[in-house]
């Protein structure tokens, strides 16, 4: 058998198992219908193996197919990811980056790397998806993603672009004023609390809490849910009930007596933020150049 043929006809076999189709796998391979079918049945007969079932219909992979397709499909792949890196090699950083991350995250960490990146790179251009929800960066075609160390996928790339951070319950003094305060995360369950709704499975957020190794989540209750941090923070601002938030993001407002922070013993710290990518992506320059901006040197 001559491996570098069979090279170039398992990658033709690819292309019509991934489109389905003999004709849109011919025009994006550039040859006739005619010379890939041929291509294909060629291929088969040196393996003495069917990889394509047809119809008139339709064209699919056999369970042979299907096994070659997962097998060699992701080795094409990186081949191709190294090759394009070499020749990127040769030109400045450049070209479009595709993130999602959540709001606080691109407030707090992403945005301003940003702004101190972009100036420098004029051709390096980036498309920031704000999204709360555990979105699968494969198959959404993001290049990362941007998420607490404790969520991203084990078979993910990870790099530290944040601080450890911890989380707070905050009130108004006028709520306190008029229905006291917590003391054990328990009693929230008696007290008016702004909830999150998480998108990715739809359920409101039990707030967590840990001390001396002990865990608790407790689901609250209250007039507001919202999906985004800043009408929590408002809520909480505005004396409508309690709020679970960023350390960050509260500071300003305790330190200045808008705010009281309580059942601070219980909000323990945990990782901060990671951006993450899949392990078999070739990083190309322009993903390095904004990887490197956003690492944490803490």
């Amino acid at each position: 058998m001559n491996s570098r043929g069979d090279i170039r006809d398992v990658i033709a076999f690819l292309a019509v198992a991934r489109e389905r189709s003999f004709t849109k796998a011919a025009a994006k391979l550039g040859v006739s219908q005619s010379a890939l079918s041929h291509t294909i049945r060629g291929l088969e007969a040196r393996m003495e193996l069917r990889l394509l079932t047809r119809t008139t219909r339709s064209v699919a992979p056999t369970e042979a197919g299907e096994r070659l397709l997962r097998s060699v499909g992701p080795r094409i792949e990186e081949i191709d990811a190294e090759l394009a890196a070499m020749v990127e090699m040769r030109d400045k950083p450049a070209g479009a980056i595709r993130i999602t991350a959540g709001e606080h995250a691109v407030s707090t960490v992403l945005w301003p790397a940003l702004k101190r990146l972009l100036p420098d790179y004029p051709d390096i251009e980036v498309e920031v998806v704000t999204d709360h929800g555990l979105v699968d960066i494969v198959a959404e075609r993001y290049d990362a993603g941007i998420r607490l160390g404790e969520a991203v996928a084990k078979d993910m790339i990870a790099v530290r672009i944040g601080p450890d951070m911890r989380m707070a319950v905050v009130g108004s003094p006028c709520y306190f004023a008029a229905h006291g305060k917590p003391k054990v995360p328990q009693d929230l369950t008696a007290h008016r609390c702004v909830n999150l709704r998480l998108p990715t499975l739809g359920n409101l957020y039990q707030w967590e809490f840990e001390k001396a190794g002990r865990e608790v989540k407790v689901r609250v209750e209250g007039q507001l849910t919202f999906n985004t941090m800043t009408q929590r923070l408002d809520a909480a601002l505005c004396g409508l009930g309690l709020s679970y938030l960023p350390d960050d993001q509260i500071e300003p407002h305790v330190g200045e007596g808008r705010l009281v922070r309580v059942l601070a013993d219980w909000c323990a710290p945990f990782p901060g933020y990671h951006l993450y990518y899949p392990s078999r992506r070739h990083a190309s320059p322009a993903f390095t150049v904004l990887a490197e901006a956003l690492r944490h040197r803490g």
